[in-house]
């Protein structure tokens, strides 16, 4: 018997829950040192814009892709300002541990603002926390973080993060 069409309910303390068109959002209860993040808590920021296919059946982003935004968000400056190399580089990023938690809702065709700051730099890991913005103002629809392990490419074995990207990161360390 498969699990198609049964509505599986979602307990968790502390939380209140408000239905729109089918989709449950979470209302996190919220105390003053946890309140949402401001746009100017994340000094680095990339606009992406959102495609149709981005949609679910609900009429917004589907869940899966906020983390696609956190990753082109984080690539990006990887990339553009960090000169990370993903084709043939000695060192490459890996995904050690992410999280979103989600506060509202994205839709098409608004483009998504993703702000981006460093919760820590290590000697060969970084912790990426992210927040999504729809348009230029209100609360964010998302907020999580993401942690990349640098390894040898070849080896697979932790490597010091590159000196190229660590001067793009330098400026992104979050004092908070």
């Amino acid at each position: 018997m498969g699990l198609s069409g049964h509505v599986w309910p979602l307990l968790i303390s502390g939380t209140d829950y408000d239905t729109l068109g089918g989709a449950c959002y979470l209302a996190a209860t919220v105390s003053d040192s946890k309140l949402p993040p401001e746009r100017s808590d994340y000094p680095h920021s990339v606009v992406i814009q959102t495609r149709w296919h981005d949609n679910d059946i609900y009429g917004h982003i589907n869940n899966v892709v906020y983390y696609s935004f956190f990753d082109t968000a984080i690539n990006r400056v990887l990339i553009l300002e960090g000169g990370l190399d993903i084709h043939a580089g000695a060192v490459i990023g890996l995904c050690a541990e992410s999280h979103c938690e989600f506060l509202g809702p994205l839709e098409y065709p608004n483009p998504v603002e993703a702000r981006l700051r460093i919760g820590h730099l290590g000697k060969s890991s970084v912790r990426y926390e992210i927040a999504l913005f729809d348009g230029e103002t209100g609360p964010p629809a998302a907020r999580g973080w993401f942690v990349h392990v640098f390894v040898g490419r070849d080896d697979r074995r932790p490597a010091e993060i590159p000196a190229g990207i660590r001067a793009a990161l330098e400026p992104l360390v979050s004092a908070q």
